[in-house]
């Protein structure tokens, strides 16, 4: 197929429902200034547990923003999806009128690492206080994987491909190559992307027993990835959602691409095999590299993985070194989730909005709380640095194995 046939995934859309901005400007000058709001977990039910210190999402009123015909039917991890949804179709201007004559031309997909647990909980405690009649009838759906597709397609009217990646952290990044398979299959549009909300009890009491979990009791120390201090990573909740295109149908309907898809990788190496995954995520690298048709030196920033397990770290960063050579010790780096946590799949889709506005505004953001690096990486550090960016990698691994890269391009950049 000649470059001109190619039917190329650009973005258009952002929504954003983070811990540090609920809304997409407010996430991003955040996210610029390097602001850190990880603090002590206030979440009724979790005052007695290990874990201390997270990314909570404060002053979200759901019943704002969406019906309460939704609101009764959905978990918490929904509500982010469908509000990050809407601002993302609000962003991309893409409204009923523009499809109502083709919905099957607009899909959604939507990445899940635990589904809607505090919805369960509540419901299963019913279930075993009160009985079974006490039971909603909303238990069978709320707290499935594929709510949030499901929900954000059946309240806007999409009827094209839709799906849901149940997946570990890397889930986030795959989404993006399944609506970019959509768009090249024919699809017009996408709202692909994750949230999630791991802070319930119940849901807490699972993430227990990740050894790669920080109980450290200081924000400030808590998530301090490529550092001689540190000690595991801090979980949060919230995400982001996308729109993307084909490009030809956006120009059409007169909306900016922001950004391409330009390519995916993915690889699998064992839960917590850290040492593994710096062959993994090197493999997954390339991947993306040779699908975007990108040079390793054309990659202007990273956006890293950034777990905070020492193993983890020192595989990342040899893992870049691996796949772009002596460019991976150059290129700045970058984590800007140790301000706001690891929302599991919805952290790697916060990074790739992240990574969209960087190159729109020319400036790579900082890592907060980290400072002394101990690796052989140039991680941006202490203030946002400015930079011309028109390739952006961004990188995550999950706790069960899974390593994937994306590569993203400037709007106007077309590989030759």
């Amino acid at each position: 197929m000649s470059p001109s046939r190619i039917r190329r995934t650009v973005v258009t859309g952002i929504g954003a429902i983070a811990p540090n901005g609920a809304g997409t400007e407010v996430f991003w000058k955040s996210t610029l200034e390097g602001l850190s709001v990880l603090d002590r977990v206030t979440r009724e039910g979790c005052e007695h547990l290990p874990l201390r210190v997270a990314g909570e999402v404060r002053d979200f009123d759901p019943g704002s923003l969406i019906e309460e015909r939704y609101l009764v039917q959905t978990d918490r991890f929904s509500h982010f999806a469908m509000a990050a949804a809407d601002l993302a179709l609000d962003d991309a201007r893409l409204g009923r009128a523009d499809y109502e004559g083709s919905p099957f031309a607009v899909g959604v997909v939507t990445a899940a690492g635990s589904g809607g647990g505090e919805f369960g909980q509540r419901e299963l405690q019913r279930l075993w206080g009160q009985g079974p009649r006490y039971v909603g009838p909303y238990q069978s759906i709320a707290w499935f994987y594929a709510a949030s597709t499901g929900q954000i397609s059946i309240r806007a009217g999409f009827k094209g491909p839709c799906g849901v990646v149940a997946s570990d952290e890397a889930g986030g990044l795959d989404a993006f190559a399944h609506a970019a398979r959509a768009v090249r299959n024919g699809a017009d549009a996408v709202v692909v992307g994750s949230a999630e909300a791991p802070l319930a009890p119940y849901s807490v009491v699972c993430q227990l027993g990740y050894e790669d979990l920080s109980t450290c009791e200081d924000p400030a120390r808590a998530y301090r990835p490529f550092t001689s201090d540190a000690c595991g990573f801090v979980p949060a909740e919230g995400g982001a959602m996308l729109v993307v295109e084909e490009e030809a149908a956006a120009l059409r309907r007169g909306a900016k691409p922001r950004a391409v898809v330009a390519g995916h990788g993915a690889t699998f190496t064992g839960p917590s095999r850290w040492e593994q995954s710096r062959e993994g995520l090197a493999q997954a690298i390339r991947g993306a590299l040779a699908e975007a048709r990108c040079a390793p030196e054309e990659i202007d920033v990273v956006f890293a993985d950034a777990l905070g397990v020492p193993e983890a770290d020192r595989a990342e960063a040899l893992a870049i070194a691996d796949a772009l050579g002596a460019h991976g010790r150059r290129v700045p780096v970058t984590a800007p989730k140790t301000g706001i946590g690891r929302a599991y799949c919805g952290g790697p889709v916060l990074d790739v909005a992240a990574a969209v506005l960087a190159m729109e505004h020319g400036v790579v953001p900082p890592t907060p709380n980290v400072f002394d690096v101990c690796h052989d990486l140039s991680v941006v550090t202490g203030r946002a640095r400015p930079a011309q960016l028109r390739t952006a990698l961004v990188l995550s691994r999950g706790l069960m194995g899974s390593n994937a890269a994306l590569v993203l391009r400037g709007a106007t950049d077309t590989p030759e």
